[in-house]
């Protein structure tokens, strides 16, 4: 099946605390534009705090992008989380509860794959990581 990123809307910086706010209202007022439903928003906006988070103690600095994406009769809500370094040495490890680098509880990247409905980590030490979720659109 292909995907086709329907609309590219939202670009948020992720350095501090109040970015991971802005990127919590801006999935809210897309959601909600497409009609999620609140249920699902909530889950999403945990989600996308829980990535985002997790860039502000890893990396200190990365991006959010927010995008609607169709695929055949189906929309999702996308969510594409870049921090800039350090990466991470093992995606499937860091997916896994209790996994934590910066001394936290580690429920970061699972808690957040567990939110959404699809969810994919590529990373490579040294060189950043990228998360990619999905919410489907009910």
């Amino acid at each position: 099946m292909t995907m086709k990123v329907e609309r590219l809307l939202v670009r948020v910086l992720i350095r501090d605390e109040s970015d991971v706010v802005m990127a919590k209202k801006r999935v809210r007022e897309l959601a909600n534009k497409e009609g999620m439903r609140n249920a699902a928003v909530e889950a999403l906006q945990e989600a996308i705090s829980e990535v985002a988070r997790n860039i502000v103690v890893r990396a200190r600095e990365g991006e959010l992008f927010l995008g609607v994406v169709e695929q055949s009769d189906r929309r999702c809500i996308a969510v594409v989380a870049r921090e800039i370094v350090p990466g991470i040495s093992s995606s499937e490890s860091a997916t896994m509860d209790g996994h934590s680098t910066a001394r936290g509880l580690g429920l970061d990247l699972s808690s957040a794959r567990s939110l959404v409905d699809e969810f994919e980590v590529a990373s490579m030490a040294g060189e950043g990581t990228t998360v990619t979720m999905k919410k489907w659109i009910a």
